[in-house]
């Protein structure tokens, strides 16, 4: 994303931007940003309400300055309430927090601001930090161990302690979802929804819009599943200001809470108390968005399409609109108010042609190629150079007789046409442009040429794409090549949805030894259990 649509980001100088290697903007009108550098300096600039810049003063700038207690630290993440008090996150799973404290949001054990960042210690000592999440007034963190601790205001119940006094320090969330593994963290305002790794998902907190999706506005001061999702496997959670978007393994997307600006894509301006499935017609998800700070709500389809809907720019939208942005980013940028980033973006913006971008743009060249592919009697025209070095296939193949011969013509007949010439551009980019149904032969290719990056890419791919009819035959392919991360994946979606994944003809297809492995996995898994 350009960081320039951010308005906040005008004035800066197109060399420091070059630099910039994450950036987050939040604030009442979205004028308050913090920057790491690619040499992990961190900046900030803006208003600086309650310190929230941690710069040591309260005093504005419209210049960055350096933030020096996060300097050198590794910060990879942040996450701001509306006080303005902000967390960030390191590399090694430190957190440290600053800004406004009213209502003990900073775990300091008072409700004194701070003006510099301070390193939350304590019962999160010993714990590495992998996720941080804050709603208005109340700061949530998840460890790697899969716990959630929770601290600040909790006058409805959204630190989950099962109290309502407001929380001084960090303090697990034990209430129904101790002794289950947390993969993913959001906060409304005023409440906090959590994702289990078996896809289940539990809400606490305010609950007067109907945003926890347990079936009615009751508030909750302990977490509560969400019992209208409990045969849907979800895997992402986003909360608006008093609505909330979860996404399913199989791309599909669930809204409920507050309507009032069509955030939630439903026919009318009710607020819906249980999970609703929407964005029927536009195809496999792959990820949403939305933010505490407002009601607009955004979403990315699988060829990366992206869609918004609800309070944009001032007007409400209760269609999903398709937008030309090639980023989620894009949406709150230009259309929310205000301008913040819902989660913090990376980026790395060359303004000027680069080297890579001349490559890119040489891919299948004629002008300046010195070799012809041809692959099913189509030619695609690359350069031995750029192959050499990018592939040792390439290498070991060109290194004596192809020099010698001066050929400039290779035949591929082992490979179709559109995924060899993916692998070429591919080379020539970092990027497959390829559909996933089509992944798998690629994987092929990559496994053959030992392009470890390439397999890992082509399994994302599938992961994006697997559903109930594909995931035994993805499942069995990621065994066939030694793709182990991918065979847990397909294992995994496979248990979830085992009636109707054994009911598939993918299934049907499989050999005797295989289906035997599954069967006996499965049920170690306790897919069988009465």
């Amino acid at each position: 994303m350009d960081l320039k649509k951010l308005n906040i980001f005008s004035l800066l100088n197109d060399d420091f931007i070059m630099e910039v290697k994450l950036a987050c903007v939040f604030g009442t009108y979205g004028n308050e940003a913090l920057i790491v550098m690619k040499n992990d300096d961190v900046y900030a600039l803006g208003t600086n309400v309650s310190g929230c810049l941690g710069l040591g003063h309260v005093n504005s700038t419209l210049t960055p300055q350096k933030v020096l207690a996060l300097c050198k630290r590794g910060v990879i993440g942040f996450a701001y309430g509306s006080g303005p008090h902000v967390l960030a996150y390191t590399s090694k799973g430190e957190v440290y927090a600053w800004g406004h404290n009213g209502y003990c949001e900073l775990a300091t054990g008072t409700t004194t601001q701070s003006q510099i960042p301070l390193r939350i210690e304590g019962f999160l000592s010993d714990k590495v930090i992998v996720e941080v999440a804050c709603g208005s007034h109340h700061s949530v963190v998840l460890t790697n161990e899969g716990e959630v601790y929770a601290w600040g205001q909790n006058k409805c119940g959204q630190t989950g302690s099962g109290m309502n006094p407001n929380q001084s320090s960090p303090r697990k969330v034990n209430s129904l979802i101790g002794g289950k593994f947390i993969i993913g963290i959001a906060c409304g305002q005023t409440s906090t929804i959590a994702v289990t790794n078996n896809g289940e998902v539990y809400g606490w907190g305010y609950n007067g819009s109907g945003q926890l999706g347990v079936g009615n506005n009751v508030n909750q001061v302990n977490p509560c599943r969400v019992m209208a999702l409990s045969n849907t496997v979800i895997v992402k959670v986003a909360c608006g200001n008093a609505h909330t978007l979860a996404l399913s393994d199989e791309g599909k997307v669930y809204a409920w809470g507050a309507n009032s600006s069509g955030q939630l894509a439903t026919a009318t301006k009710s607020n819906v108390f249980a999970p609703e499935q929407i964005l029927q017609n536009i195809g496999r998800v792959v990820d949403i968005a939305a933010s505490h700070y407002s009601n607009i709500s955004a979403a990315m389809t699988q060829n990366s399409r992206v869609y918004m809907w609800g309070h944009c720019r001032g007007q409400s939208v209760f269609e999903p609109i398709y937008t030309p942005f090639s980023s989620l980013h894009e949406v709150f940028a230009c259309f929310g108010s205000p301008p913040i980033t819902y989660k913090p973006v990376t980026l790395a913006v060359d303004q000027d042609i680069k080297v890579e971008d001349s490559i890119k743009a040489a891919f299948d060249d004629q002008t300046t190629s010195d070799l012809t592919v041809r692959v099913d009697g189509k030619d695609i025209y690359v350069h031995k150079a750029i192959l050499k070095i990018r592939c040792e296939h390439f290498r070991s193949m060109f290194q004596y007789h192809w020099e010698e011969d001066s050929k400039n013509v290779l035949e591929i007949d082992q490979f179709s046409y559109t995924v060899y010439r993916a692998f070429l551009r591919y080379l020539y980019t970092d990027q497959i442009d390829l559909p996933p149904e089509q992944a798998l032969e690629l994987l092929v290719l990559a496994n053959a040429y030992c392009e470890d990056t390439l397999k890992k890419l082509c399994e994302k791919l599938m992961r994006d794409g697997i559903d109930v009819d594909n995931a035994a035959v993805l499942y069995f392919n990621a065994i066939t090549f030694h793709a182990r991360e991918l065979e847990e994946f397909c294992f995994r979606f496979a248990l979830n949805h085992m009636t109707t994944v054994v009911q598939s003809k993918g299934f049907a297809s499989l050999d005797e030894t295989t289906v035997k492995n599954f069967i006996t996995k499965a049920a170690k898994a306790g897919a069988f259990k009465t």
